[in-house]
């Protein structure tokens, strides 16, 4: 006579509770890694847009023989004087930025970059203006600390970007910020 054994199938509740606990525990330990990516990349992703903005200016105003300006924008499109805010409550480059060209005394806007307020943007100026031939950038050179808002610059310096425009015009990106070697 031969028996015939019923095995068991499936997990018992003991080792689906085990196997949930390690999963929690692998999470708690990765959500603040998750989030610091998170905010290196939003960092990471403003300082390009803001490099790309840089580089279009100097280049229009080398193609098109005519000043073009880099500046902070409102809502309505328009630059910002120094020191005043946007709409937001900043002062700084997070309330975005446009590319102006100058045509016989108007203004076209060229891109525009909206705000983003969660990425502060520390700037030397509130206004860049490239004239040709050579698309040099008037006033020398500036740079631009971009990090997380409210975040102590030395608490994570990898959350942080130099953005550094010689006075030929030419950017660079750097990490960390722009006090620090590069």
């Amino acid at each position: 006579m031969q028996m015939i054994s019923a095995s068991n199938q499936g997990f018992t509740l003991v080792e689906l509770c085990v196997v949930l606990a390690v999963m929690a525990i692998l999470a708690t330990f990765a959500a603040p890694s998750f989030v610091a990516w998170q905010v290196r990349d939003q960092v990471d992703a403003r300082a390009r847009s803001l490099f790309s903005a840089i580089s279009l200016a100097r280049a229009d105003s080398i193609k098109r023989g005519a000043r073009v300006t880099l500046c902070r924008i409102e809502s309505s499109r328009h630059c910002l004087a120094a020191g005043r805010s946007c709409d937001a409550g900043v002062t700084d480059w997070s309330c975005g930025w446009g590319v102006f060209v100058d045509r016989d005394g108007v203004s076209t806007l060229l891109r525009m970059q909206p705000a983003m307020t969660s990425v502060a943007i520390a700037g030397t100026s509130t206004e860049l203006s490239f004239t040709p031939p050579s698309g040099q950038v008037i006033g020398g050179f500036r740079s631009f600390e971009l990090g997380p808002r409210g975040a102590d610059a030395a608490a994570n310096p990898a959350s942080r970007r130099c953005v550094r425009l010689a006075a030929g015009g030419r950017a660079r990106i750097t990490q960390g910020g722009c006090g620090a070697s590069a």
